[in-house]
């Protein structure tokens, strides 16, 4: 029996929390060990863990796996989340994308200078109403379907929700002209692996902020 996965990173969201998120849907425990310091990153780095000296880093099957869409790729194709056939992985993975742009908006906002913020801010509510969430609701529209590809839980709705709930941080009501997606969210937020995720306690990182954002540029120089 392979011992669960270990998730190398901060103890934050950053580009780790997707993986988080897909290990949770898919009912997989896995471990974390926490960088914390800059030491703590050097010594990945020495003790050559990191191929391309990056984290995030995921030991899982024997591999020390960076890279996070690799990553992301592997674990849904292993778990049986990527579809059924090679359509239905372009389909996914060009979903995924789109939700990856968005979401990185989001991720960088916290660390953007003070005075860029609330300009930051409304480019992102803007892009997240008018060039992203109306493809995702037209796509559920016209499949008619509960989920995005195929009839079946795959990555592309597990990464959709949590872009959902990460643009809901920013404006509480942003899915306000999208009852689709309204709908979508209350399905896939009801999954019981996925439910867990998101109670109290759970490995689910909160928001980012002032404090993790110094620690983040402490650790990585920035």
């Amino acid at each position: 029996m392979a011992g669960k996965p270990k998730l190398h990173y901060t103890k934050g969201r950053g580009k780790m929390e997707s993986i988080r998120w897909l290990l949770a849907a898919a009912g997989v425990e896995f471990e974390e060990e926490f960088i914390e310091t800059k030491e703590d990153l050097e010594k990945l780095r020495s003790d050559g863990v990191l191929l391309f000296q990056q984290v995030p880093m995921v030991e899982i099957d024997g591999m020390r796996m960076v890279q996070t869409r690799a990553i992301l790729c592997y674990i849904a194709a292993k778990y049986n989340l990527y579809g059924k056939d090679l359509k239905e992985r372009a389909w996914i993975d060009m979903y995924v994308e789109g939700t990856t742009d968005l979401m990185g908006m989001i991720m960088y906002f916290p660390f953007q200078p003070a005075d860029t913020k609330e300009k930051n801010l409304a480019l992102i509510i803007e892009r997240a109403t008018t060039r992203y969430f109306p493809v995702y609701e037209k796509a559920l529209k016209d499949h008619g379907q509960d989920y995005l590809v195929g009839n079946k839980l795959s990555w592309a709705d597990i990464h959709l929700l949590e872009a959902i709930l990460m643009a809901e941080e920013c404006k509480p009501d942003i899915l306000s002209a999208f009852p689709l997606l309204q709908a979508f969210k209350g399905r896939i937020s009801n999954i019981p692996t996925i439910k867990k995720f998101l109670q109290p306690g759970s490995q689910r990182k909160p928001p980012t902020d002032e404090k993790f954002v110094a620690v983040v540029k402490k650790i990585f120089n920035i």
